[in-house]
């Protein structure tokens, strides 16, 4: 039997791997965000910067993992086959649930994750035994660590609330005083500042980046606790003194504080959230060297597994400092999900990520009814002044190369969450780090005006689609974990083997589908260049998008013919999932009409009409792919009677048809080589013509042999829309044709 337990660590260390490079990916939003939406030095530095603070986090950890051992259920009522049954159902339900959202681009807590994974584990686990007479309790909350497990289900909702709150008024309260305008302000508010704010990262460097650290001894740990106010002060007042010193050598302050609060997050995550990695796999460990030690009986209660003498092995901590630090500079699932927490609190427009639902419409609406009832009350002067503090300098960088907030919001990002996290730590109350970082970042960018009546309904909806992914992590992490305890517990190792088998598969189909993801992100018609100024850029950037559009409604038109003549509902419904993704993706260029024409030069006035025209025929053709699609697909989930040969061969001569002339078309704009339109153009007569003649000879069909309407209505519809498909690229054409003659005329 003692096998199978050696194979279940092996299994965990597996796991444990695995983890820590899904956990690194999803936390590294949470030090990594201020820093990268601010520009405030270079990714390479901030990363270096971060490293070395999760290398040193990792190694202070003292391994002290209370809360995979004991924090959320009772060790001395399970066996030892009982723990670690939980502890692989936990890492199971923790690798999983972490890759499912940063493959969705995002940040979930790594601490509800496993909290939630060992409570549902030990409820589950907990009412078989008492079902089963096995136990000496009739109360499941015996089972449970039930003032722990409170703790963290409260602090959810405080932190959540909370922290936008106290980000939103202290970044409110910052802009007033520094205004867009920083730099001239600097001098006057900038050393109280960096005071305060490197002093309440160092306060939580000390209270929660080291303090399970293995050189914190019980009696310095009492120090720092009796003389938390001493420490406060001294160091207030070196920093600020510093500060000062360092803003009359013209050194930027908040590039100061941005560093440290990277170097501060980054240590605490290391150090504090490393159990959420390894922590369950440690815990087992411990657990069988327990069980090693006691004359290998399986069925022993686990009491000493309580005991606060247990600690990690130094190595161990150092291997998972090691791959923590590896993950954060390979992880490209790492950059989507800061990439969410970035786009979410910008302080430009642009691309949203996340649709408006109606709740966040309603907050929306709420919060403006709030400003109008405030603004009523305000002294119109008053209003004026604060309304110039929140006016946005004239910037002549280019787009791509802004910032997404400026240094003294991030710097606000990082004081802020340092803050709450620090006293969190000191009241005693689990804090999510994620959690915390997010809403301030949040709340920051909404006191900075960030969410204008542009872009509100859809940052709040973003930030609603977060908070409810974090209580559907809790949801689904506790009914995960209790379900393969189950399985566990009846299928014992048939169950292990296959449950290892099946995590195999699924993280193997994710990373596949990851990769076809990034693949078709790849593909996006979309602007290359976030900034085009002239007539050359537009020409080049419109060809490309063009080329994209016609590549993909070629296939698809090809598709869909296909598929219809052998009435293939499932690849008729994929075609559509296509035809979603390629509306999209030509609405998002409409999105971006205003700021390609806000960009172009004065002398670029015709470039900015033909860029509009030509998203016009875009639209078109893809309202003509969209009927061919949506109407064939219906016809045959309609169950109506199929295409007849005859009709499905002339469509096919028609596709063969547009294919060359696609492809030709497609060549010729990659290429930025316009020499052949007129040749290409002088085929539309004949493809027209093409098209009347088989809508001729269905009108004879139906008036000699044709009797199913439906396939009348679906015929004439395919026709007519490729007709009209066939006029839009060829408009889209004779476009190109002559703005290439002005522009070459005026050379």
């Amino acid at each position: 039997m003692e096998q199978i337990y050696i194979l279940m660590l092996v299994a965990l260390a597996l796991l444990a791997a695995i983890d820590l490079m899904v956990g690194v990916a999803n936390d590294a939003v949470n030090f990594l965000n201020s820093g990268i939406g601010s520009k405030a030095v270079s990714f390479k530095t901030l990363m270096i910067v971060a490293s070395i603070g999760i290398a040193l986090g990792a190694l202070f950890s003292s391994g002290m993992m209370e809360i995979a051992r004991s924090g959320i259920f009772m060790p001395a009522m399970f066996t030892f086959n009982d723990v670690m049954i939980i502890f692989l159902a936990v890492m199971i339900t923790d690798v999983l649930l972490l890759d499912i959202f940063n493959s969705l681009g995002l940040p979930t807590s790594t601490t509800v994750s496993v909290v939630f994974s060992l409570l549902g584990g030990a409820v589950c686990l907990g009412l078989y035994k008492m079902i089963s007479q096995d136990a000496n309790t009739n109360s499941i909350l015996d089972y449970i660590n039930q003032e722990k497990a409170t703790e963290i289900v409260s602090s959810i909702l405080i932190s959540v609330a909370l922290s936008f709150t106290i980000g939103a008024f202290v970044q409110y309260i910052s802009r007033i005083l520094f205004s867009f305008h920083y730099e001239k302000r600097v001098k006057y508010f900038g050393a109280i500042f960096g005071g305060i704010g490197i002093s309440a990262i160092t306060y939580f460097i000390l209270f929660k980046g080291l303090k399970s650290s293995s050189f914190m001894t019980n009696n310095l740990k009492e120090l720092m606790n009796s003389n938390q106010f001493l420490i406060l002060g001294v160091s207030f007042l070196f920093w600020t003194i510093l500060s000062q010193i360092l803003i009359v050598k013209k050194v930027n302050i908040f590039k100061v504080i941005i560093v440290i609060g990277t170097f501060a997050l980054s240590l605490a995550f290391a150090g504090n959230d490393l159990v959420n990695f390894i922590g369950v796999p440690i815990a087992a460990l411990q657990s069988y060297e327990i069980y090693v030690g006691s004359g290998s009986n399986d069925q022993m209660l686990m009491s000493a597994l309580a005991s606060s003498e247990l600690k990690a092995n130094f190595w161990l901590l150092l291997i998972g400092g090691g791959i923590m630090v590896y993950t954060l500079w390979t992880s490209k699932k790492a950059k989507e999900v800061i990439e969410t927490g970035v786009s979410l609190s910008r302080q430009s427009e642009g691309t949203e990520r996340f649709d408006a639902n109606n709740l966040s419409r309603i907050v929306v609406r709420g919060v403006m009814y709030i400003g109008q009832i405030l603004n009523y009350f305000l002294p119109k002067a008053l209003e004026v002044k604060i309304d110039k503090q929140f006016t946005k300098p004239e910037t002549k960088q280019k787009k791509s190369e802004e910032p997404a907030f400026d240094m003294v919001r991030a710097s606000v990002n990082l004081m802020v969450a340092s803050i709450l996290i620090a006293i969190g730590t000191s009241l005693k109350l689990p804090l999510s780090t994620t959690y915390v970082t997010f809403m301030v970042a949040m709340g920051t960018s909404f006191a900075d005006r960030a969410w204008d009546r542009e872009s509100a309904v859809y940052r709040v909806a973003g930030v609603i689609n977060v908070i409810g992914g974090w209580f559907i992590t809790a949801f689904v992490a506790f009914l995960m974990a209790g379900t393969i305890v189950v399985l566990l517990n009846f299928g014992k190792v048939f169950a292990f083997f296959a449950l290892m088998v099946t995590v195999g598969i699924l993280l193997y189909k994710s990373a596949r589908k990851y990769i076809k993801k990034t693949k078709e992100k790849e593909e996006e018609i979309k602007l290359k260049k976030e900034d085009i100024f002239s007539i050359k850029e537009i020409i080049s950037e419109t060809s490309s998008q063009v080329g994209k559009v016609i590549r993909k409604t070629n296939g698809l038109y090809t598709d869909v013919i296909n598929n219809l003549g052998l009435q293939d509902l499932a690849k008729l419904k994929e075609n559509k999932k296509k035809l979603k993704k390629l509306e999209k993706d030509v609405d998002d260029l409409k999105s971006n009409v205003y700021y390609v024409i806000k960009n172009l030069d004065e002398t670029s006035l015709e470039a900015s009409k033909f860029y509009v025209l030509i998203l016009g025929y875009l639209q078109d053709m893809v309202q003509s792919i969209g009927y061919i699609t949506t109407n064939s697909y219906s016809h045959i989930n309609n169950n109506h009677k199929q295409l007849k040969f005859n009709q499905i061969r002339d469509l096919k001569t028609v596709d063969n048809k547009l294919q060359h002339l696609f492809n030709r078309l497609d060549k010729s704009l990659e290429k930025e080589d316009y020499s052949q339109i007129d040749e290409i153009l002088s085929e539309k007569a004949g493809l027209l013509e093409s098209i009347s003649e088989l809508i001729q000879k269905q009108i004879i069909r139906i008036r000699t042999t044709e009797n199913s309407p439906k396939n009348s209505k679906l015929y004439f519809g395919l026709l007519l829309e490729t007709n009209d498909l066939v006029k839009a690229t060829m408009n889209l054409l004779e476009l190109f044709k002559e703005f290439n003659k002005q522009t070459d005329s005026k050379k």
